[in-house]
Protein backbone atom coordinates (compact mmCIF):
# COMPACT_ATOMS: atom_id res chain seq x y z
CA UNK A 1 0.00 0.00 0.00
CA UNK A 2 1.16 3.51 -0.73
CA UNK A 3 1.82 5.06 2.62
CA UNK A 4 3.10 8.46 1.52
CA UNK A 5 4.53 10.62 -1.22
CA UNK A 6 7.34 9.41 -3.46
CA UNK A 7 10.64 9.39 -1.58
CA UNK A 8 12.91 7.74 -4.18
CA UNK A 9 12.35 7.33 -7.90
CA UNK A 10 14.41 5.07 -10.15
CA UNK A 11 14.40 6.11 -13.80
CA UNK A 12 15.62 3.57 -16.39
CA UNK A 13 18.39 2.25 -14.13
CA UNK A 14 20.98 0.09 -15.91
CA UNK A 15 24.09 -1.39 -14.30
CA UNK A 16 26.56 -3.09 -16.62
CA UNK A 17 29.88 -4.68 -15.67
CA UNK A 18 32.68 -5.39 -18.13
CA UNK A 19 33.44 -9.09 -18.64
CA UNK A 20 36.23 -9.22 -21.18
CA UNK A 21 34.90 -7.55 -24.30
CA UNK A 22 31.27 -8.09 -23.29
CA UNK A 23 28.89 -6.43 -20.82
CA UNK A 24 27.21 -8.24 -17.95
CA UNK A 25 23.78 -6.63 -17.56
CA UNK A 26 23.13 -6.82 -13.82
CA UNK A 27 20.28 -4.30 -14.11
CA UNK A 28 18.59 -3.46 -17.38
CA UNK A 29 16.01 -0.69 -17.44
CA UNK A 30 14.59 -0.61 -13.90
CA UNK A 31 11.78 1.88 -13.24
CA UNK A 32 10.43 1.97 -9.67
CA UNK A 33 9.21 4.33 -6.98
CA UNK A 34 9.63 4.00 -3.22
CA UNK A 35 6.96 5.73 -1.14
CA UNK A 36 7.70 7.43 2.14
CA UNK A 37 6.92 5.20 5.13
CA UNK A 38 6.52 1.94 3.21
CA UNK A 39 8.48 -1.31 3.29
CA UNK A 40 9.27 -2.35 -0.27
CA UNK A 41 10.25 -5.99 -0.73
CA UNK A 42 12.54 -7.12 -3.56
CA UNK A 43 12.56 -10.84 -4.33
CA UNK A 44 13.94 -13.15 -7.00
CA UNK A 45 16.44 -15.95 -7.39
CA UNK A 46 20.18 -15.50 -6.91
CA UNK A 47 21.77 -13.38 -9.61
CA UNK A 48 18.61 -11.46 -10.51
CA UNK A 49 20.11 -8.10 -9.46
CA UNK A 50 18.43 -7.52 -6.08
CA UNK A 51 21.57 -6.56 -4.17
CA UNK A 52 22.96 -4.59 -7.10
CA UNK A 53 19.77 -2.52 -7.13
CA UNK A 54 20.15 -1.82 -3.41
CA UNK A 55 23.75 -0.70 -3.96
CA UNK A 56 22.72 1.65 -6.76
CA UNK A 57 20.03 3.21 -4.56
CA UNK A 58 22.56 3.74 -1.77
CA UNK A 59 25.24 5.21 -4.12
CA UNK A 60 27.67 2.37 -3.44
CA UNK A 61 27.44 1.86 -7.21
CA UNK A 62 26.91 4.50 -9.86
CA UNK A 63 24.46 3.35 -12.54
CA UNK A 64 25.74 2.83 -16.07
CA UNK A 65 22.61 4.60 -17.24
CA UNK A 66 19.62 6.25 -15.58
CA UNK A 67 18.96 8.36 -12.50
CA UNK A 68 18.10 7.91 -8.84
CA UNK A 69 15.92 10.82 -7.74
CA UNK A 70 15.53 11.52 -4.02
CA UNK A 71 12.76 13.93 -2.96
CA UNK A 72 12.71 15.43 -6.44
CA UNK A 73 16.50 15.92 -6.55
CA UNK A 74 18.79 13.85 -8.76
CA UNK A 75 21.09 12.02 -6.33
CA UNK A 76 22.83 9.23 -8.28
CA UNK A 77 23.76 9.23 -11.95
CA UNK A 78 26.58 7.74 -14.04
CA UNK A 79 29.88 9.13 -12.79
CA UNK A 80 30.52 10.93 -16.07
CA UNK A 81 27.24 12.87 -15.66
CA UNK A 82 27.78 14.19 -12.11
CA UNK A 83 29.14 17.55 -13.27
CA UNK A 84 26.26 17.95 -15.70
CA UNK A 85 23.76 17.50 -12.85
CA UNK A 86 25.85 19.69 -10.53
CA UNK A 87 25.99 17.19 -7.69
CA UNK A 88 28.10 18.82 -4.98
CA UNK A 89 30.05 16.93 -2.33
CA UNK A 90 27.66 18.31 0.27
CA UNK A 91 24.64 16.89 -1.60
CA UNK A 92 26.31 13.49 -1.97
CA UNK A 93 27.17 13.39 1.73
CA UNK A 94 23.64 14.40 2.73
CA UNK A 95 22.15 11.69 0.51
CA UNK A 96 24.47 9.04 1.97
CA UNK A 97 23.38 10.14 5.44
CA UNK A 98 19.72 9.71 4.56
CA UNK A 99 20.13 6.30 2.88
CA UNK A 100 21.82 3.60 4.95
CA UNK A 101 22.42 -0.12 4.32
CA UNK A 102 22.28 -3.21 6.53
CA UNK A 103 24.32 -5.92 4.80
CA UNK A 104 23.82 -9.67 4.66
CA UNK A 105 26.92 -10.68 6.62
CA UNK A 106 27.24 -8.62 9.81
CA UNK A 107 30.73 -9.92 10.57
CA UNK A 108 32.32 -8.80 7.30
CA UNK A 109 30.53 -5.42 7.42
CA UNK A 110 32.02 -4.54 10.83
CA UNK A 111 35.64 -3.47 11.27
CA UNK A 112 37.23 -6.19 13.46
CA UNK A 113 39.55 -3.61 15.03
CA UNK A 114 36.75 -1.29 16.11
CA UNK A 115 34.78 -1.68 19.32
CA UNK A 116 31.01 -1.36 19.19
CA UNK A 117 31.37 2.17 20.59
CA UNK A 118 33.66 3.26 17.75
CA UNK A 119 31.55 1.58 15.06
CA UNK A 120 28.41 3.43 16.17
CA UNK A 121 29.93 6.81 17.03
CA UNK A 122 32.02 7.06 13.85
CA UNK A 123 29.03 7.99 11.69
CA UNK A 124 27.97 10.71 14.11
CA UNK A 125 31.48 12.18 13.97
CA UNK A 126 31.54 12.21 10.17
CA UNK A 127 28.16 13.97 9.95
CA UNK A 128 28.71 16.16 13.02
CA UNK A 129 25.66 14.84 14.89
CA UNK A 130 25.05 15.02 18.63
CA UNK A 131 28.25 16.97 19.46
CA UNK A 132 29.06 16.47 23.12
CA UNK A 133 26.31 13.84 23.48
CA UNK A 134 27.51 11.05 21.21
CA UNK A 135 28.21 8.68 24.09
CA UNK A 136 24.65 9.08 25.40
CA UNK A 137 23.24 8.59 21.91
CA UNK A 138 25.33 5.43 21.46
CA UNK A 139 23.93 3.97 24.70
CA UNK A 140 20.39 4.87 23.61
CA UNK A 141 20.91 3.06 20.30
CA UNK A 142 22.25 -0.05 22.03
CA UNK A 143 19.17 -0.14 24.22
CA UNK A 144 16.97 0.43 21.17
CA UNK A 145 18.35 -2.67 19.41
CA UNK A 146 18.30 -4.84 22.54
CA UNK A 147 21.96 -4.85 23.60
CA UNK A 148 23.39 -4.01 27.05
CA UNK A 149 25.65 -0.99 27.62
CA UNK A 150 28.52 -3.41 28.34
CA UNK A 151 28.54 -4.30 24.63
CA UNK A 152 30.10 -0.91 23.86
CA UNK A 153 33.65 -2.01 24.73
CA UNK A 154 33.58 -5.38 22.99
CA UNK A 155 34.79 -6.33 19.49
CA UNK A 156 32.79 -8.02 16.70
CA UNK A 157 34.32 -11.47 17.25
CA UNK A 158 32.97 -11.46 20.82
CA UNK A 159 29.33 -11.43 19.67
CA UNK A 160 26.97 -13.95 18.11
CA UNK A 161 25.67 -13.43 14.58
CA UNK A 162 22.38 -11.99 15.79
CA UNK A 163 24.13 -9.58 18.16
CA UNK A 164 26.46 -8.41 15.39
CA UNK A 165 23.46 -7.69 13.17
CA UNK A 166 21.92 -5.63 15.98
CA UNK A 167 25.15 -3.59 16.12
CA UNK A 168 24.93 -3.03 12.35
CA UNK A 169 21.35 -1.83 12.75
CA UNK A 170 22.39 0.55 15.55
CA UNK A 171 25.24 1.85 13.40
CA UNK A 172 22.89 2.49 10.48
CA UNK A 173 20.42 4.33 12.72
CA UNK A 174 23.11 6.45 14.39
CA UNK A 175 22.98 9.10 11.66
CA UNK A 176 19.16 9.23 11.50
CA UNK A 177 18.50 7.94 7.95
CA UNK A 178 15.14 8.19 6.23
CA UNK A 179 15.62 5.11 4.04
CA UNK A 180 17.05 1.83 5.31
CA UNK A 181 18.12 -0.74 2.72
CA UNK A 182 18.11 -4.22 4.27
CA UNK A 183 20.11 -6.49 1.96
CA UNK A 184 19.12 -10.00 3.09
CA UNK A 185 19.72 -9.04 6.75
CA UNK A 186 18.61 -12.40 8.18
CA UNK A 187 19.87 -14.99 5.67
CA UNK A 188 23.23 -15.44 7.45
CA UNK A 189 21.59 -15.93 10.86
CA UNK A 190 20.24 -18.97 12.70
CA UNK A 191 16.55 -19.61 12.12
CA UNK A 192 15.86 -19.07 15.83
CA UNK A 193 17.33 -15.55 15.59
CA UNK A 194 15.78 -14.50 12.29
CA UNK A 195 12.34 -13.74 13.71
CA UNK A 196 13.89 -11.58 16.45
CA UNK A 197 15.70 -9.40 13.89
CA UNK A 198 12.60 -9.12 11.68
CA UNK A 199 10.45 -8.07 14.65
CA UNK A 200 13.14 -5.58 15.68
CA UNK A 201 13.12 -4.02 12.21
CA UNK A 202 9.33 -3.75 12.25
CA UNK A 203 9.30 -2.08 15.68
CA UNK A 204 12.06 0.37 14.63
CA UNK A 205 10.21 1.18 11.43
CA UNK A 206 7.06 2.07 13.38
CA UNK A 207 8.93 3.90 16.14
CA UNK A 208 11.17 6.01 13.89
CA UNK A 209 8.93 6.35 10.82
CA UNK A 210 11.51 4.71 8.55
CA UNK A 211 11.12 3.81 4.90
CA UNK A 212 12.67 0.43 4.10
CA UNK A 213 13.76 -1.65 1.13
CA UNK A 214 13.83 -5.30 2.22
CA UNK A 215 15.80 -7.64 -0.08
CA UNK A 216 15.26 -11.33 0.61
CA UNK A 217 14.88 -14.86 -0.73
CA UNK A 218 12.42 -15.77 2.02
CA UNK A 219 8.98 -15.11 0.57
CA UNK A 220 7.17 -15.84 3.84
CA UNK A 221 9.19 -13.14 5.64
CA UNK A 222 8.63 -10.71 2.76
CA UNK A 223 4.88 -11.14 3.07
CA UNK A 224 5.07 -10.56 6.83
CA UNK A 225 7.11 -7.37 6.74
CA UNK A 226 6.52 -5.70 3.35
CA UNK A 227 3.77 -3.41 2.05
CA UNK A 228 4.67 -3.86 -1.62
CA UNK A 229 6.75 -6.49 -3.42
CA UNK A 230 8.92 -6.27 -6.55
CA UNK A 231 9.70 -9.56 -8.34
CA UNK A 232 12.96 -9.47 -10.33
CA UNK A 233 14.45 -11.84 -12.89
CA UNK A 234 17.79 -11.44 -14.68
CA UNK A 235 18.08 -7.71 -14.04
CA UNK A 236 14.51 -6.80 -14.96
CA UNK A 237 11.22 -6.35 -13.09
CA UNK A 238 8.61 -9.03 -13.73
CA UNK A 239 5.83 -7.93 -11.37
CA UNK A 240 5.05 -5.27 -8.76
CA UNK A 241 2.05 -5.35 -6.43
CA UNK A 242 0.86 -4.78 -2.89
CA UNK A 243 1.99 -7.67 -0.71
CA UNK A 244 -1.46 -9.12 -0.02
CA UNK A 245 -2.46 -8.79 -3.67
CA UNK A 246 0.70 -10.47 -4.96
CA UNK A 247 0.36 -13.49 -2.69
CA UNK A 248 -3.37 -13.79 -3.27
CA UNK A 249 -3.31 -13.21 -7.02
CA UNK A 250 0.13 -13.57 -8.67
CA UNK A 251 -0.15 -12.94 -12.41
CA UNK A 252 3.28 -13.48 -13.94
CA UNK A 253 4.20 -17.12 -14.55
CA UNK A 254 7.57 -16.61 -12.82
CA UNK A 255 5.88 -15.23 -9.70
CA UNK A 256 3.54 -18.22 -9.62
CA UNK A 257 6.52 -20.57 -9.85
CA UNK A 258 8.33 -18.79 -7.01
CA UNK A 259 5.31 -19.00 -4.71
CA UNK A 260 4.67 -22.64 -5.55
CA UNK A 261 8.16 -23.46 -4.25
CA UNK A 262 7.54 -22.03 -0.76
CA UNK A 263 7.27 -24.95 1.70
CA UNK A 264 4.20 -25.28 3.93
CA UNK A 265 4.43 -26.65 7.47
CA UNK A 266 1.09 -28.49 7.17
CA UNK A 267 1.75 -31.87 5.43
CA UNK A 268 -1.89 -32.23 4.35
CA UNK A 269 -1.83 -28.87 2.56
CA UNK A 270 1.61 -29.59 1.13
CA UNK A 271 0.38 -32.85 -0.39
CA UNK A 272 -2.39 -31.14 -2.36
CA UNK A 273 -0.26 -28.36 -3.80
CA UNK A 274 0.73 -28.17 -7.45
CA UNK A 275 4.43 -27.33 -7.85
CA UNK A 276 5.33 -25.34 -10.95
CA UNK A 277 8.67 -26.54 -12.32
CA UNK A 278 10.53 -24.23 -14.66
CA UNK A 279 12.20 -25.95 -17.59
CA UNK A 280 14.98 -24.57 -19.73
CA UNK A 281 18.25 -22.92 -18.83
CA UNK A 282 18.78 -19.58 -17.14
CA UNK A 283 20.31 -17.26 -19.74
CA UNK A 284 23.65 -15.66 -19.02
CA UNK A 285 23.40 -11.98 -18.07
CA UNK A 286 26.41 -11.50 -20.37
CA UNK A 287 24.32 -12.70 -23.31
CA UNK A 288 20.75 -11.94 -22.19
CA UNK A 289 17.81 -12.40 -24.58
CA UNK A 290 16.91 -9.37 -26.69
CA UNK A 291 13.24 -9.73 -25.86
CA UNK A 292 11.69 -10.96 -22.61
CA UNK A 293 14.43 -12.14 -20.25
CA UNK A 294 12.18 -14.99 -19.06
CA UNK A 295 11.34 -16.35 -22.53
CA UNK A 296 13.79 -19.29 -22.37
CA UNK A 297 11.94 -20.77 -19.36
CA UNK A 298 8.36 -19.70 -20.05
CA UNK A 299 6.00 -22.30 -21.61
CA UNK A 300 3.99 -19.49 -23.23
CA UNK A 301 6.91 -17.79 -24.98
CA UNK A 302 6.70 -17.29 -28.76
CA UNK A 303 8.49 -15.31 -31.47
CA UNK A 304 7.15 -12.02 -30.10
CA UNK A 305 8.65 -12.72 -26.68
CA UNK A 306 12.04 -13.48 -28.24
CA UNK A 307 12.11 -10.25 -30.25
CA UNK A 308 10.37 -7.65 -28.09
CA UNK A 309 10.69 -6.97 -24.39
CA UNK A 310 7.26 -6.51 -22.74
CA UNK A 311 6.63 -3.22 -20.98
CA UNK A 312 5.77 -3.13 -17.29
CA UNK A 313 2.04 -2.37 -17.48
CA UNK A 314 -0.53 -1.65 -14.78
CA UNK A 315 -3.23 -4.32 -15.05
CA UNK A 316 -5.11 -3.23 -11.94
CA UNK A 317 -4.56 -0.39 -9.44
CA UNK A 318 -1.02 -0.77 -8.11
CA UNK A 319 -0.46 -4.14 -9.82
CA UNK A 320 2.11 -4.03 -12.63
CA UNK A 321 3.17 -6.98 -14.80
CA UNK A 322 5.69 -7.41 -17.62
CA UNK A 323 4.27 -10.06 -19.97
CA UNK A 324 2.99 -10.28 -23.57
CA UNK A 325 0.63 -13.21 -22.88
CA UNK A 326 -0.90 -12.43 -19.52
CA UNK A 327 -4.43 -13.33 -20.64
CA UNK A 328 -3.35 -16.83 -21.71
CA UNK A 329 -1.52 -17.45 -18.44
CA UNK A 330 -4.52 -16.34 -16.38
CA UNK A 331 -6.85 -18.70 -18.25
CA UNK A 332 -4.62 -21.77 -18.33
CA UNK A 333 -2.68 -21.59 -15.09
CA UNK A 334 -5.36 -20.72 -12.54
CA UNK A 335 -5.47 -24.02 -10.67
CA UNK A 336 -6.30 -24.58 -7.05
CA UNK A 337 -3.01 -24.98 -5.24
CA UNK A 338 -0.85 -23.82 -8.16
CA UNK A 339 0.52 -21.22 -5.79
CA UNK A 340 -0.02 -20.70 -2.13
CA UNK A 341 -0.52 -17.86 0.32
CA UNK A 342 2.37 -18.39 2.72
Amino acid sequence: MKTGEVLVELNDICEYFSVGKKKLKALDGINLVIHSGEVLGIVGESGCGKSTLGRVISRIYHPTKGQVVYKGMVSNVPRREEKEHRLTEKQKKEYCKNVQVIFQDPYSSLNPRHTTRKSIIRGMEVHNLYPGHQEERMKELLQMVGLPESAADRYPHEFSGGQRQRICIARALSIEPELLICDEPISALDVSIQSQIVNLLISLKERLGLTMVFISHDLSVVKYICDRVVVMYLGTVMEVADSQELYRNPLHFYTKALLSAVPIADPEVEKKRHRILLNGDIPSPVDAPKGCTFCSRCPYADALCEKERPALKEVSPGHLVSCHHLDRIEKEETKEGAYVTV
